[in-house]
């Protein structure tokens, strides 16, 4: 890996979550900036900065946390599944966000679209923290082991397999 792309990514998160921080602490910062005559924002630019704030913010923290290393030169003991690298800021960052949504009640029907669709999205990042890629199978029979005891009597699992395996 070069430590130009390490000092870049660094870089680039700090810069953006400078970005973030600013447009959740002092939103009125739009105003000045834009050389408006108004005086206050409208709750439709509060709720819109909060909401790109957010964004930035998931982008800072993807930025730093996803920075690219240099493959080992020994093989992993433990074989990882890989996973999308934006799993787990976009759904902490969605999560957030239909938060918002759901206590933002001035902006009438955009909050509630923004709340389903970043409902949407942190459920099945959820999920799939959660449940996906987190099965163990067996070395012998290949199947998952999770499901021995599954509630019908799973004919696939793990347990039946082997004793299968056995009697033949």
């Amino acid at each position: 890996m070069s430590s130009s792309l390490a000092v870049w990514s660094a870089i680039a998160a700090a810069l953006l979550t400078v970005q973030a921080l600013l447009l959740v602490a002092i939103p009125r910062l739009l105003l000045f900036l834009s050389n408006s005559d108004s005086h206050a924002l409208s709750p439709l630019e509060l709720f819109l900065s909060q909401h790109f704030a957010i964004s930035l913010g998931v982008l800072a923290f993807a930025v730093l946390f996803n920075i690219p290393s240099a493959p080992s030169p020994l093989p992993s003991p433990v074989e990882t599944v890989p996973t999308q690298p934006l799993l787990y800021p976009l759904t902490i960052g969605s999560t957030l966000s239909a938060f918002v949504a759901w206590n933002s009640d001035d902006v009438g029907t955009l909050a509630s679209v923004f709340f389903f669709f970043s409902l949407t999205i942190s459920l099945w990042g959820l999920w799939e923290i959660i449940f996906a890629n987190s099965a163990s199978f067996s070395k012998t029979t290949g199947t998952d082991k999770h499901t021995s005891s599954f509630i019908f009597g799973n004919k696939a699992a793990a347990s039946s397999v082997k004793k299968n395996l056995k009697t033949k």
